[in-house]
């Protein structure tokens, strides 16, 4: 059975990542310290859902 979704429930979760990784750029970009810390959090956070996908994939 086909579920509909509206707009916003299927390009919500990829806005927020986009965002987050927007954040990490222009943080890496700004400052040192603990913008560098930021930069690798929110730059990092694309790839561990990624990472996190695949091995729901494998599993099920």
């Amino acid at each position: 059975m086909l579920s509909h979704r509206s707009l916003t429930q299927i390009f919500a979760a990829p806005l927020v990542i986009a965002i987050v990784s927007t954040v990490g750029l222009i943080s890496a970009l700004v400052g040192d310290g603990w913008w560098d810390a930021v930069s690798w959090a929110a730059l990092g956070l694309p790839v561990l859902l990624y990472l996190a996908f695949i091995w729901r994939r494998r599993t099920d």
